[in-house]
């Protein structure tokens, strides 16, 4: 039994390195993505290049109660990231009619994605031994260049982490237009 256990932690171990291997890191171009979002539009990374910067946000399944609390604080507090010029998605692989009905229920008012195909988890290496999405928020330069990779979200303080890190990369503020002498 003993020899078991240590073959297994073994070959864990051995996984973990070839995973490793694969996975993006900080100045990595970000992989191109083009997704459904619960709002009927498709997204796509590349139509942001030059324009904005790109948050987004993995979560492993609509309906579970750290993704509830994850997406509440990004309505509750959403405010505080489009103070920047960033545009920002939550994105799971969950089937589109999941996640519309998951909006709904939280009342979101930001674009979610659906990659029920797996392939852009699967890009971003956030597809995990559930072959659900690991909670992990990449932010992504105007250049297409990823920014930072953020593995330890706190679902309460999702909203305001995102905003603080949008400020620590120095993301320029969003520019505000005047219309009939009013700003917008």
């Amino acid at each position: 039994m003993r020899s078991y256990n240590l073959y297994f932690f073994l070959v864990i171990y051995l996984l973990s390195f070839v995973a490793s291997a694969t996975d993006l890191k900080v100045g990595d171009l970000a992989p191109n993505f083009k997704l459904q979002a619960t709002n009927g539009d498709y997204y796509q990374l590349s139509d942001y290049k030059n324009k904005q910067v790109v948050v987004l946000a993995w979560y492993p399944m609509a309906n579970t109660r750290g993704c509830t609390i994850e997406c509440r604080s990004l309505v509750k507090h959403g405010n505080l990231i489009r103070k920047y010029n960033a545009s920002y998605f939550m994105a799971s692989v969950d089937p589109l009619d999941k996640n519309r009905e998951f909006a709904k229920k939280t009342g979101a008012d930001f674009p979610m994605l659906s990659d029920p195909s797996k392939q852009t988890a699967k890009d971003y290496n956030v597809l995990n031994f559930f072959k659900v999405a690991s909670r992990t928020t990449f932010y992504i330069s105007k250049q297409g260049r990823i920014l930072k990779i953020d593995k330890d979200i706190n679902p309460e303080t999702a909203a305001q982490d995102i905003a603080k890190t949008l400020q620590t990369l120095n993301i320029e503020p969003k520019k505000h237009r005047r219309t009939n002498g009013k700003t917008e």
